[in-house]
């Protein structure tokens, strides 16, 4: 998912409680969007760990080094989350793992994702770069994750990850208005959509719900936008701050 604005962290929210009709309330699925990244720095280890401790799934988004190895990184480029500089594509794993990510955290690797999540949590896996679907897939069966969506803004990435793991679950990404975007997941054979919080839209969920799929929009982060969630009927939301999700609908109950 792409870079979210204003990110807030809530370590507390006392008394803050919505006056939603109780019938809006149901099981929200709650996704640490990039581990936690409010909380630590993002796609690493410790912003995984965090994100597990509050929500039922974490996001991760994956690249490929230059020597073909998968790694957890959102930007194409490293400036912004580590010390480094240039292309993440245009470095050795070796080099990458070298790399300051925040808090003296690595760059990891997606193995190294698999084997701190398994068993404890969900994954929503990002796919960024269309083609690397097939190595995707060879190293995520190899733990035969039961709670895992694979998920992207490209649609050839949907139509790749479905026929490398038949059956897997998937969703659409998008964060741009497009009339035909049910029709366009539908043909795809997606499980879910996941808007940008501002395409998010009660009539959208009514009628992604009429073609079996599910909603889940991103990034949010603030009382009203968790409110915004319940109120038009969503699935799901993805949160840099997951444990602020977390303690904002338990506090509605």
């Amino acid at each position: 998912m792409n870079r979210s604005e204003g990110i807030i962290a809530w370590p507390h929210l006392p008394g803050m409680k919505l006056n939603l009709p109780d019938v809006y309330f149901h099981p929200m699925i709650i996704i640490g969007h990039r581990g936690a990244r409010a909380l630590e720095p993002e796609n690493t280890l410790l912003a995984l760990q965090k994100g597990m401790e509050c929500a039922e799934y974490v996001e991760i988004d994956v690249r490929m080094s230059r020597d073909g190895k998968l790694v957890v990184i959102h930007d194409p480029t490293l400036e912004r989350t580590t010390n480094g500089r240039g292309l993440v594509k245009d470095h050795t794993f070796e080099e990458l793992q070298k790399l300051d990510a925040g808090k003296g955290e690595r760059i990891p690797s997606l193995d190294e994702v698999m084997r701190l999540v398994s068993g404890r949590s969900g994954l929503f896996v990002e796919i960024k770069e269309p083609g690397t679907e097939v190595e995707i897939a060879e190293r995520i069966r190899v733990w035969r994750l039961e709670k895992l969506y694979f998920v992207s803004f490209h649609e050839q990435s949907i139509t790749a990850i479905r026929e490398a793991i038949p059956g897997a679950k998937t969703g659409l990404i998008y964060s741009r208005e497009s009339p035909d975007i049910l029709d366009i997941a539908k043909n795809l054979g997606a499980d879910a959509i996941l808007p940008s919080l501002k395409l998010a839209s009660t009539p959208l969920v009514n009628e992604a719900h009429t073609r079996g799929m599910i909603v889940i929009p991103w990034t949010l982060n603030t009382l009203q936008d968790f409110g915004k969630s319940v109120a038009i009927g969503a699935d799901g939301l993805a949160s840099d701050d997951p444990c602020a999700a977390r303690d904002f609908f338990s506090r509605q109950r």
